[in-house]
């Protein structure tokens, strides 16, 4: 098949372990639609011996899977070196590749690894095919598992697999894939109506240890399954498990390239205003002083109060007998080529008809960015045709070329922004509780007082939680540079967030430069030095940071801490180099190579997928030259973060948006000081390609 999306072996619906396919416990060659974000949470067993796992898993790539899973497998004895509970945590991830997409007369073919990167617990690889019949109705599935899914009726063997409980978990275990027990394993699918399906297989996991440990008695190697499609968001699953046991589970799916809210509900912008020839070419206003100074203030004027209308605000502006250049902030528009289209409209209706060249320019933290120029007769000729051709009409370029012979706008500076909203902080992955958090309300406020400088700040007040229960782990032989983060969620008094004052600049074409100083974030002050080198339509940008800290005190008011956190003493310096990279298809990479807060030397390498929309879903890993015993459970810092544009859920322009990270416990290895607003973050959206990607909402 030549799309995903026409493809009868695509479905939305995910098995026990939370991973696209229409069988149970066994992988299928089917794939989820691409950028499927799918959640699922499956239960079966009871008692002490209940097991759930929840799984998020992403379609990254039409042919390619991942998934990260959290389980709860109630009944196992715990792994020497552990501590004991009555449930067990583990943490384990998933890829699937499918390598050949299904034809006429041969199967979907896929290889796959589950819990690759994990405790052994779920450890398994394998190579399935699937076939589809009778329009997609019909699924028949047959496939090769090693690891646990070589533990029941195996046929052969492809060498030693070393068994047990892998260390602190996290690292690749390279040396077991693929090899020892191989075992088949197979199923049917079929889905008679669109909302009702039905599955039928034969297991090749015997769920050894579960059986040794007196959690699961495995009778048999088939199970069944009914599952119920409810809507196109959410699916439910019922299953006849092992002989012994029947289980549950809940889907919850949704496609970030498609909007929650169809169409958007922003007003219509204003309609091109479109000129005559005679007036195209009278310049009688701009050769008159008296007239030229009345003309230019009267179209600020007026551009001003239609931008205001439009969420935007005029920050400067010149203009000449032929050209306009305006700045302007956007307040709005999370698509920036919407706020460029908007701003180009608005222009033909409030400057003099001469003028025949537009500049508007995106500020950003006060600097300039990104400025689109535009021929006014391609407005007026192009305003409906596809947006592709305005934008083969617009020419971009470093808005630092324009930053001169500009008037301020009278509310341009100084000028005060501050807002209030509920906060919710979280953390995940700790074995005594897989899930805290605190809650309560939060005051952001910054004061613009000169071109490029701003103070700053944020006050939370905590209302509910139970982060302070959380326990410090043991000595890494580390300072304590992050896993002392319960006491600073002890206090129940209004805490200073951070408290900064802050210059970014323009020091030549292409750079851009941060310094900030202050209160930096939760646990530091000190101050922070960032430049970036990134040309407007380069995929490519590099940048380098450099922090001098100071621990605050647990109580995050005005107060600092020692640098000897009595495991070790936090080193003043810290930075890094970095490069990043557009990959195409909406992957951005990103290197970061330099000292973290605990003095350790390494690397963070990170990928995300970044949609037009401003959804972003990633993946990130840091090493450096702490060992892995060292560092405590996980191995290294690593973790998944997921972006969230409250366009995208409401429907209208908005560029606010909602962050999430998850990763393995807080940890003093890898750790990064969290300073606000870096440069790259800012600068991204409103550079090409990420710009054109968005350009289909100029003329929205």
């Amino acid at each position: 098949m030549s799309t995903a999306q026409a493809d009868p072996l695509t479905t939305k619906q995910t098995n026990i372990y939370g991973v696209p396919g229409r069988l149970i416990d066994m992988p299928t060659a089917e794939v989820a639609p691409d950028a499927q974000l799918s959640t699922t949470v499956s239960i079966y067993g009871s008692g002490n011996n209940q097991t759930t796992r929840t799984t998020l898993s992403f379609q990254m790539l039409p042919r390619l899977n991942a998934s990260f899973r959290y389980s709860a497998i109630g009944g196992l004895v715990p792994t020497p070196g552990r501590p004991t509970f009555t449930t067990l945590y583990d943490r384990s991830f998933d890829l699937s590749y499918r390598f050949l997409n299904e034809g006429k007369y041969h199967p979907a073919m896929s290889i796959g690894l589950r819990d690759f990167a994990g405790t052994n617990i779920y450890s398994g690889e394998y190579i399935v095919a699937t076939k589809s019949f009778a329009q997609g109705k019909l699924a028949l599935t047959a496939g090769l598992g090693w690891g646990r899914l070589g533990s029941y009726g195996s046929i052969g063997s492809t060498g030693t697999r070393k068994t047990g409980f892998l260390g602190q978990g996290g690292i690749p275990s390279y040396d077991r894939w693929f090899r020892g027990d191989v075992a088949a394993f197979g199923g049917l699918s079929y889905q008679p109506t669109e909302k009702l399906g039905f599955a039928v297989e034969y297991s090749s996991d015997a769920y050894d240890r579960e059986v040794r440990d007196g959690a699961l008695d495995h009778k048999s190697p088939w199970n069944f399954g009914v599952s119920y499609k409810a809507s196109e968001a959410l699916r439910f699953a019922a299953y006849s498990l092992y002989g012994d046991e029947i289980g549950a589970s809940v889907t919850l799916t949704l496609n970030p390239r498609n909007p929650a809210v169809k169409g958007g509900l922003e007003p219509a912008p204003l309609p091109v205003a479109v000129r005559s020839a005679q007036s195209a070419a009278d310049l009688g206003w701009s050769t008159d002083p008296a007239r030229r100074a009345s003309t230019t203030a009267q179209s600020q004027e007026t551009l001003s109060a239609l931008l205001e209308k439009e969420g935007i605000s005029l920050h400067a502006m010149s203009m000449s007998g032929r050209e306009a250049h305006v700045q302007i902030r956007n307040h709005r528009y999370d698509m920036r080529a919407q706020a460029f289209g908007r701003t180009a409209r608005a222009m033909t209706r409030s400057l003099p008809a001469s003028v025949e060249t537009l500049t508007v320019t995106l500020m950003t933290q006060g600097v300039p960015s990104t400025a689109a120029t535009f021929p006014r007769s391609d407005l007026e000729r192009l305003e409906n045709a596809p947006a592709q051709a305005m934008r083969e009409a617009t020419t971009l370029s470093d808005g630092r070329r324009f930053d001169t012979g500009l008037s301020y706008h009278e509310e341009a500076l100084p000028r005060f922004e501050y807002s209030v909203s509920p906060f919710l902080r979280l953390s995940v992955f700790d074995p005594e509780n897989p899930v805290r958090a605190n809650a309560g309300v939060q005051a952001k406020a910054k004061y613009h007082f000169a071109p490029g400088w701003a103070v700053s700040g944020s006050v939370s007040q905590k209302l509910v939680g139970n982060l302070d229960k959380s326990s410090p782990p043991g000595a890494s032989g580390l300072p304590r540079v992050r896993s002392n983060v319960a006491f600073y969620s002890r206090t129940d008094t209004p805490t200073i967030d951070h408290l900064t004052l802050a210059h970014y600049g323009r020091p030549a074409e292409n750079i851009y430069s941060r310094v900030t100083a202050g209160y930096l974030e939760r646990m530091y002050a000190g101050v922070s030095g960032e430049v970036l080198w990134k040309p407007v339509e380069s995929r490519l940008g590099l940048g380098a940071e450099i922090n001098y800290v100071q621990p605050r005190d647990f109580d995050q008011q005005f107060g600092l801490r020692s640098r000897n956190t009595g495991t070790g003493v936090i080193p003043e310096w810290n930075g890094h180099v970095s490069a990043y990279l557009d990959m195409g298809y909406g992957f951005h990479g990103q290197l970061d190579v330099g000292r973290y807060l605990a003095g350790d030397w390494g690397a963070t390498v990170a990928l995300d997928r970044v949609f037009a929309n401003g959804w972003s879903i990633g993946a990130f890993a840091t090493k450096t030259n702490v060992s892995s015993d060292t560092f405590g459970e996980g191995s290294f810092d690593k973790g998944l973060r997921i972006t969230i544009p409250f366009a995208w859920g409401l429907g209208t322009a908005n560029k606010r948006s909602s962050t999430t990270t998850l990763r393995s416990l807080t940890r003093d290895g890898g750790a990064r000081l969290e300073v606000e607003d870096r440069l790259y973050e800012r600068i991204r959206d409103t550079h090409d390609p990420q710009l054109s990607r968005g350009w289909g909402k100029f003329w929205r």
